[in-house]
């Protein structure tokens, strides 16, 4: 991983704060939906726990609702970052009528946004990679100001589908960035099981495009990384692979024991470099935030979470008719 100076005071403190504020609210949520799901209310939760800061780093460096995004399903704080409510989220995970993503028929964390550009993935890891290079080489073909980026796990840059998708994008200099949130196990396999490189950036030399590992527990550093492959792409100089080292502090998902294949002195060991705890530090440290701002941070978070909460309980679910509609065409007979 290249050595990166702090980077920090290239922000504005508003920004800093906000950059912050977004990870908080992602943190607040996901340890709230956990605690549904442990209470039987709702079927399924995929953390973003470790992850926070480099989604928020990424999703600022964008034109937000210009650009394109094609995510994973591990991007909430991401989503949160392009505009994405609470109350939407929770919408999604209890399975409730009005849900943005695909009205409540999709597993959560499938993300499709369509005022947002955020565009839908499959279950199937990298699948979302060709989709992302498609929609690149259309911004190309129409010459729109536009940029897609394309976020994966380590696991899945393994897949046939994201070699071919980086491999297209860098034969036509698509306007693409594949941001690759590596944080060491796809699912229960380690990373030294998954390829013999020592980075995934190091695929790149193979391909034909940049290749840049940053600290993905630092949201200005991979905020810089993503602005940089952003403008070249926006340019015309074509795609780059941009890999963020973040920590995963949960189980793979809430149907996974992650007890079986890490240790609990392994777990510890990436709780005391919580991005959100190092985030906060630094800001402290600049002056940027005080003791009183940070109660007020977290206050507004709970009350924010709580709201969407209720909102989703209150919310009722779909009936039953609309199980197939929009998914299959209707004939429909003018009178």
């Amino acid at each position: 991983m290249e050595a990166q100076e702090d980077l920090q005071v290239d922000l504005k403190p508003e920004t800093l704060l906000e950059m912050y504020w977004l990870m908080v609210l992602s943190r607040r949520l996901d340890e709230r939906t956990w605690v549904l799901h442990r209470q039987g209310k709702i079927a399924f939760h995929i953390s973003s726990i470790g992850h926070e800061a480099a989604q928020v780093g990424a999703a600022m460096a964008l034109r937000r609702g210009q650009d394109w995004v094609v995510p994973y399903y591990r991007d909430l704080a991401m989503m949160l970052a392009l505009g994405f409510t609470p109350k939407e989220f929770m919408l999604g995970v209890m399975g409730k009528k009005g849900e943005p993503n695909s009205g409540a028929r999709q597993m959560p964390s499938h993300w499709s946004i369509r005022r947002l550009n955020i565009v839908s993935h499959s279950s199937v890891v990298a699948t979302q990679a060709p989709h992302a290079s498609g929609i690149a080489l259309a911004i190309k073909m129409r010459g729109d100001d536009a940029v897609v980026l394309t976020s994966i796990g380590e696991g899945s840059t393994a897949q046939g589908e994201w070699y071919e998708a980086v491999n297209w994008a860098a034969i036509h200099r698509l306007p693409v960035v594949f941001m690759v949130e590596n944080n060491l196990y796809a699912i229960s396999v380690r990373q030294e099981r998954q390829m013999a490189v020592e980075q995934v950036a190091d695929k790149a030399a193979g391909l034909g495009l940049p290749g840049v590992t940053v600290d993905g527990l630092d949201a200005p550093v991979v905020h810089r990384a993503i602005t940089e492959a952003v403008s070249r792409a926006r340019s015309g100089g074509g795609p780059t692979i941009v890999e963020t080292m973040v920590h995963r502090m949960t189980p793979h998902s809430s149907d996974d024991d992650d007890r079986s294949y890490r240790t609990r002195e392994e777990l510890e060991a990436l709780k005391a470099q919580d991005p959100l705890h190092l985030q906060r530090d630094k800001l402290m440290d600049m002056g940027v935030l005080s003791q009183d701002a940070e109660r007020e941070v977290q206050e507004r978070a709970k009350r924010e979470v709580e709201e969407a909460v209720d909102f989703a309980t209150r919310a009722p679910y779909p009936e039953v008719s609309e199980a197939s509609y929009p998914v299959y065409a209707e004939d429909r007979i003018d009178d």
